[in-house]
């Protein structure tokens, strides 16, 4: 005789709409939003400042993720008065609402990567 396990109810707190959760996620979910967002955090930066900052990405997909981190409000670009024409990127205020966000994850991944478990930190923090 087979026993069906029970369902049980979940305990979090239910987000009113559940594509907000989506929508934010899909932001800093595409290569290099969260890299862009995190050199944009200090001040505005010009495109090849950002391409020395993040040395992996390539122009195409900077250029990409610039455009779409613009059209989603996350950044603003501006074209400085200078000759040539200079274009420099800076975050929103809805942009720097992410940066609390995105150091948070840094953060884990320092532990992560310095191979701290949630056991470990428990088990360290009750010697």
């Amino acid at each position: 005789m087979q026993m069906s396990l029970k369902i049980r109810k979940n305990r979090s707190v239910a987000l009113l709409e559940p594509c907000v959760l989506t929508e934010c996620m899909a932001i800093i979910a595409g290569a290099w939003a969260p890299n862009v967002i995190w050199h944009l955090r200090a001040g505005p930066r010009r495109f090849s400042e950002l391409r020395l900052d993040i040395p992996p990405v390539s122009a195409k997909v900077l250029s990409q993720r610039l455009k779409e981190l613009e059209a989603r409000g996350v950044i603003n670009r501006t074209i400085q008065p200078t000759t040539p024409p200079s274009v420099e990127y800076a975050l929103t205020a809805t942009g720097e609402e992410l940066v609390p966000a995105i150091s948070a994850i840094v953060d884990v991944g320092h532990k992560l990567k310095m191979g701290v478990t949630g056991s470990a930190v428990q088990s360290q923090a009750v010697d």
